[in-house]
């Protein structure tokens, strides 16, 4: 069903980012765009996170938005009450610092596979439109990372993918799709405090 709410310059600027995504690849296209970049599915995320919230009614007192963006995700909670949230992207932390008035840690995938968060402890994850480009090699262990420092993530994807198997710490509770974003929330099997 068409999306009679999307402009179309959303729509050319949304066929103009993929254009450029599959030319580069992901971590050159956010190299070369990454100051300036905007998720064009903005509107749907934001939609989708307040549903969200009165959905699954997560603890929002220490959010982590992994893979930040321009800080979507950080505006759409805070306007839901959340405490605190802290913001990851190696690519465009200038975009969310710029939008969100706070900095942004600069982990990669590879990083957080390693350990780089163990230390710490986060009531919710939301990673938005980037888990599914995690090479499939390292998901595993990312998962499992993230399994052991909160007790719920969000993945909001324009896929179906990824799917995170229950070897990796975590169980799928429930999904839905707005705008064509879905979001599936997760609950660890691994992290026992909050």
């Amino acid at each position: 069903m068409p999306d009679h709410d999307a402009p179309i310059d959303d729509l050319d600027e949304d066929l103009s980012i993929r254009a450029e995504y599959e030319r580069l690849g992901p971590p050159e296209y956010y190299r070369r765009h990454g100051r300036e970049y905007r998720n064009p599915h903005e509107h749907a995320i934001t939609r989708g996170l307040a549903l969200a919230v009165a959905r699954w009614s997560p603890d929002l007192s220490h959010v982590l938005d992994l893979a930040a963006g321009s800080g979507e995700v950080t505006l759409a909670l805070r306007s839901a009450s959340a405490s605190k949230v802290d913001g990851i992207d190696p690519y465009t932390f200038d975009a969310y610092a710029r939008r969100t008035g706070q900095p942004a840690e600069r982990f990669t995938f590879e990083d957080i596979a390693a350990g780089v968060l163990i230390d710490r402890q986060f009531s919710l994850i939301v990673c938005s439109f980037a888990l599914h480009l995690c090479e499939e090699s390292r998901l595993p262990r990312v998962a499992t990372q993230l399994a052991m420092i909160a007790p719920m993530l969000w993945i909001v994807t324009p896929h179906k993918r990824p799917r995170l198997q229950p070897a990796w710490g975590w169980t799928d509770v429930d999904e839905f799709v707005v705008e064509r974003v879905r979001l599936r929330c997760h609950v660890s099997t691994m992290c026992f405090s909050g």
